[in-house]
């Protein structure tokens, strides 16, 4: 029997759908797995329109991304939900002019990314994602108050990682060769750059390399970092 007082967590979905449906089942393992009792928490999905908001973020047209996401949040407000969690990395570009007009908590996916590689001990995280993410100023600024410096791919590779998240991931598409390329990226930027762990900073991208062991660097699921700390809140 659920818990009335539990916390009931509302995640805007559908960028992508892949990650969104990753982030329902790990939401439910990780309370299960700490609960115990086989019961599952509430959650609410607003899932949104991605083509809306890669068209305005194309255009430079952050206000208008933000206005779409802070009124899709006020819809899960009125569901009845207590906190919400943007269950992507790129529409964190705008997550301060949200989070300013929600009426809810926000849990970000790069503050609780921020606390996990300082938990590791890194200092000089490499980043990949979209390259709204790569180029965005919201990954380095929050890392940078931790003391950590964000570590980007070069102009071409941000290019190929970009192409391939928009033109692959999120249309579910994983290919062996993509992996190996990314792979072959990360290892340059250790080697070079002396990165010391590397962000997936794309909630698809942990669906392509998550069960990776050849990586010499930590991987930083942001997903799973993401999901963590929304868990915590569940049962807070």
């Amino acid at each position: 029997m659920r818990d009335c007082t539990m916390k009931t967590v509302g995640i805007i979905g559908g960028i992508g759908p892949e990650s969104t449906i990753e982030y329902y089942r790990f939401i439910i393992a990780g309370y299960r797995e700490r609960k115990g009792d086989g019961s599952y928490p509430p959650i609410i999905i607003n899932s949104v329109d991605l083509n809306k908001l890669i068209g305005w973020m194309n255009a430079g047209e952050l206000d208008a991304a933000a206005d779409y996401l802070s009124v899709e949040i006020e819809k899960l407000a009125r569901a009845g939900v207590d906190f919400a969690a943007l269950a992507s990395n790129t529409p964190h570009i705008v997550f301060d002019q949200i989070r300013e007009r929600s009426p809810l908590p926000l849990i970000s996916i790069v503050e609780a990314t921020c606390d996990y590689a300082c938990a590791l001990g890194l200092k000089r995280p490499g980043l990949f994602g979209t390259r709204f993410t790569m180029q965005g100023r919201f990954y380095p600024e929050v890392f940078k108050r931790a003391g950590l410096r964000i570590i980007l791919p070069n102009e071409s590779e941000q290019t190929f990682i970009h192409e391939k998240y928009m033109g692959e991931l999120l249309n579910n598409v994983f290919l062996p060769e993509t992996r190996e390329r990314l792979l072959a990226i990360a290892n340059r930027m250790k080697e070079s750059e002396s990165i010391d762990g590397l962000i997936l900073g794309g909630t698809e991208l942990p669906l392509l390399m998550r069960a990776d062991k050849t990586c010499a660097i930590p991987l930083l699921d942001t997903t799973r970092i993401h999901v963590e700390r929304i868990v915590d809140e569940i049962l807070a």
